[in-house]
C-alpha cells in the first residue's frame, strides 16, 4: 500500500530525475494537475489546476495566507468553537478579531454537538471577513449533515462581505456510513468558499507539511499572492511524490481501494480507544470523522497537588490541564487538554473533557488501554 517507505521512494526517484530546484510557486505542474483530477468529481465541477489550486506548506500555512490575504486590521473573523488552535492566533496575527460561536450539546456521540444558526447570526457584524468552519471537527469528531451546512451556507448568503474557510483536512476519514458534505457543492457557496486540504491527514505523513487550497480564481489568487511572500513555493521532489502517490489510489489503478481501507482501519482504531476509555471509568464521545476522542473524566478524581501546581504553560491551573498532567505522570498515557480550544469566556466548558488521538499503532493502543486500567484500580 501506499505508506511512508513508498513515499520516500518517491521522492528518491523525483531526485535521481533532477527535480531539485525551485517549481511553481502556485504549485507543482504534476501535483495541481492530479490535484484537479482527483476533486473535480468530489466538487461536481472541472477545476483548473492553474487558477483554482494553490499548494502550500501544509493546512495550517494555508489557513494563515487566507486569512491575510483576505482581512485587513480590524476585521473579524468567526470562528466555531471549540477550533484549532490557531485560528485565533493566526487572526490576530492579521490585525484581526477573533469572535467564537461555541457547538453545544455534547453528549455520547458528536453528532449531538449542534451549531445554533441564531448565534452564528448574531456574531456576524459589518466587520466581519470570514467564517471558518472545520468539518470533520477537531477536536470534537462531529461531521457537519448536509442541512447543517444549508443552514450555515443561508446565513453566509445574506452576508456578501463573508468568506468561508472550510477547514476540510479529515474529509477522507468519516465513519459509520456518515459522508462528508464539502459547504462549497451547495448552491451559491463555490464563489464564497477556500477549502483546504493536507497530505499529512491523507497518507498519514504529518511530517511532510504539503496541503493545498482550492476555490474560486479570485480567492485563490489571494492565497497565492500571499504565499508569494511567505515560503515562494513547496519542496519539488515532496510535490512530485504526492502527486505520484495520489495517483495510484485513481479508479482501475492498483490503490483503488485505498481511502476505503483507511477508513476501515480507523474505524476498528476509534473502536478499539472507544472500549479503553469506558473501561477506565472515563464517558467518551463517540466521534464521526478525523481522529480524535474527547472524553469526560468527571468520574475521575485529579490529585489535589496535580490540581494546585501551576505551570509556565498553564499558570492558572484548570482541572482538564491538571488531569491530563495527571495522566502522563501516573498512568504514562498522553492527552491533550482541550480548554486552548476555547475562548477565555467559554473555557469552562472544557473542565471535564480530554482529547485522545486513536492514529495509533494497534501496539500502543494496547499499551495505553493496559495503561489506563491503573485509573480504574487506583479508584
Amino acid at each position: 500500500g501506499i505508506n511512508a517507505e513508498y513515499m520516500g521512494q518517491a521522492i528518491a526517484d523525483s531526485q535521481l530525475r533532477d527535480m531539485n530546484q525551485y517549481t511553481r510557486s502556485f504549485g507543482h505542474m504534476r501535483l495541481v494537475e492530479t490535484l484537479s483530477e482527483h476533486y473535480g468529481p468530489r466538487f461536481g465541477r472541472q477545476i483548473d489546476p492553474l487558477s483554482q489550486i494553490a499548494v502550500g506548506i501544509g493546512c495550517s500555512q494555508l489557513l494563515y495566507a487566507a486569512i491575510h490575504g483576505i482581512i485587513n486590521p480590524g476585521d473579524e473573523v468567526v470562528l466555531v468553537e471549540p477550533y484549532y488552535d490557531c485560528y485565533p492566533a493566526q487572526t490576530t496575527l492579521a490585525g484581526g478579531i477573533p469572535r467564537s460561536v461555541p457547538l453545544r450539546g455534547l453528549g455520547t456521540t458528536a453528532q449531538e454537538l449542534s451549531l445554533d444558526i441564531d448565534e452564528l447570526e448574531a456574531a456576524i457584524t459589518p466587520k466581519t471577513r470570514v467564517l471558518v468552519l472545520n468539518t470533520p471537527h477537531n477536536p470534537t469528531g462531529k461531521v457537519f449533515t448536509h442541512s447543517e451546512l444549508e443552514a450555515i451556507s443561508r446565513v453566509v448568503l445574506r452576508h456578501p462581505h463573508l468568506t468561508v474557510l472550510a477547514d476540510e483536512v479529515y474529509d477522507i476519514l468519516t465513519y459509520d456510513g456518515e459522508p462528508h458534505v464539502r459547504i462549497a457543492t451547495l448552491p451559491g457557496m463555490w464563489e464564497r468558499t477556500i477549502s483546504i486540504y493536507s497530505v499529512g491527514k491523507m497518507f498519514s505523513v504529518t511530517g511532510w507539511k504539503i496541503g493545498w487550497a482550492i476555490g474560486p480564481t479570485a480567492l485563490i489568487k489571494s492565497v497565492c499572492l500571499t504565499n508569494q511572500w511567505i515560503n515562494f513555493c513547496v519542496p519539488t521532489p515532496l510535490q512530485e511524490a504526492v502527486a505520484q502517490s495520489l495517483s495510484l489510489t485513481f479508479p482501475g489503478k492498483e490503490q483503488e481501494a485505498y481511502f476505503e481501507n483507511m477508513i476501515k482501519t480507523f474505524t476498528r482504531k476509534r473502536d478499539r480507544l472507544l472500549t479503553a476509555l469506558t473501561e477506565a471509568g472515563m464517558s467518551p464521545v463517540k466521534p464521526s470523522g478525523g481522529y480524535f476522542i474527547m472524553a469526560d473524566t468527571s468520574a475521575i478524581d485529579v490529585p489535589r497537588a496535580f490540581l494546585e501546581q501551576p505551570t509556565p504553560a498553564c499558570p492558572v491551573m484548570t482541572r482538564d490541564w491538571a488531569m491530563c498532567r495527571y495522566l502522563t505522570a501516573e498512568c504514562g498515557v498522553a492527552a491533550i487538554p482541550p480548554s486552548p480550544f476555547y475562548s477565555p469566556q467559554n473555557r469552562h466548558l472544557a473542565k471535564n473533557q480530554v482529547r485522545f488521538a486513536f492514529c495509533k499503532s494497534d501496539h500502543i493502543l494496547d499499551e495505553a488501554a493496559g495503561r489506563l486500567q491503573k485509573l480504574m484500580s487506583g479508584r
